[in-house]
């Protein structure tokens, strides 16, 4: 039963409670009406200490498709966060208020201090480069929707591994499943952290290897993750130049590809993957994107405790 938990970080969830919430979602993609009202009366807050589009839109959706409604802010500047009023404060304030809190926020750890004061379900929207756990669950059921299964894959990670949150919480969460295969792609400034190499691949037996060319990685793939470098986690603007463009998908590396390869990506894109990549049919990031909707709706039904 998730009715009151909280989502901090990938690995909160059981496998059977996450397939509960795939059900949950696929239910709902499948009878959008049965779920119309179910959040009658209920609302969202939106903690949202960083810039966002994607994550805070598809959040403020789900919960307004489902019948409810949102309140809270974009930026920090516009709340008493700018008073200098501290998380556990704003947490308590927003519990009088609200049903459910989601929160985003530049500090890793951040959320997890907001749920040990909370007195409502907290969900993390992603703090610094450490989780994103509801961009975990959309890419994993965005893999399982169009390769049919969480097993025996082959995924390449490439672009950004050393700040790229989305990646390291995605290996976290395939590390569960049988016959999982990492390929890591990037500059070596840009690696994916000891930490993941160490507590996640090496203590749980993930074969993988790390390689600098994207070309060397594509004919064995059965799903690639795309990343952006990010500007905002760079100290200093000649990295961030100078590594920025390490790997472009255009449509001549789609040919060493497989046919049932499928492209997925966090969004926003830079210039990683060239425009023309769009319309080949293995690009699945806009689908992600809108999965991305109906796993948030199914959260929230979930640790609402709501019924359809």
């Amino acid at each position: 039963m998730l009715k009151g938990k909280h989502l901090l970080e990938p690995m909160d969830f059981t496998l059977e409670e996450t397939d509960e919430i795939f059900a949950t979602a696929d239910d709902i993609i499948d009878n959008p009406k049965k779920y119309a009202h179910v959040a009658d009366g209920m609302l969202m807050a939106t903690l949202f200490y960083e810039p966002s589009t994607r994550t805070r839109l598809s959040f403020e959706a789900a919960m307004l498709r489902l019948g409810g409604q949102v309140i809270g802010f974009s930026e920090p500047g516009s709340s008493s966060v700018s008073k200098g009023e501290s998380i556990a404060d704003t947490t308590k304030t927003i519990g009088c208020y609200a049903d459910i809190a989601v929160m985003r926020h530049p500090k890793e750890g951040a959320p997890r201090v907001a749920a040990m004061n909370s007195t409502i379900p907290v969900i993390n929207a992603g703090d610094g480069g450490h989780q994103h756990p509801t961009q975990t669950l959309t890419d994993l059921m965005t893999i399982r929707t169009y390769k049919g299964r969480l097993e025996n894959l082959t995924v390449g990670l490439c672009g950004d591994l050393m700040f790229g949150r989305t990646v390291h919480s995605l290996i976290k969460a395939l590390s569960r499943y049988s016959n999982i295969k990492i390929v890591l792609i990037s500059p070596k400034e840009l690696v994916i952290p000891e930490y993941v190499r160490k507590e996640v691949l090496i203590k749980n037996n993930i074969e993988f290897k790390e390689v600098r060319k994207l070309e060397d990685a594509l004919p064995e793939l059965d799903v690639l993750y795309m990343t952006r470098v990010q500007r905002e986690r760079f100290f200093n603007e000649e990295d961030y130049i100078r590594l920025k463009d390490s790997y472009i998908l255009d449509g001549a590396k789609m040919k060493l590809a497989k046919d049932d390869m499928i492209i997925m990506h966090p969004l926003p894109r830079v210039n990683e993957i060239a425009v023309e990549v769009d319309d080949d049919p293995r690009a699945r990031y806009f689908d992600q994107m809108k999965i991305g909707m109906y796993v948030r709706m199914a959260l929230v039904v979930k640790l609402l405790g709501l019924e359809a």
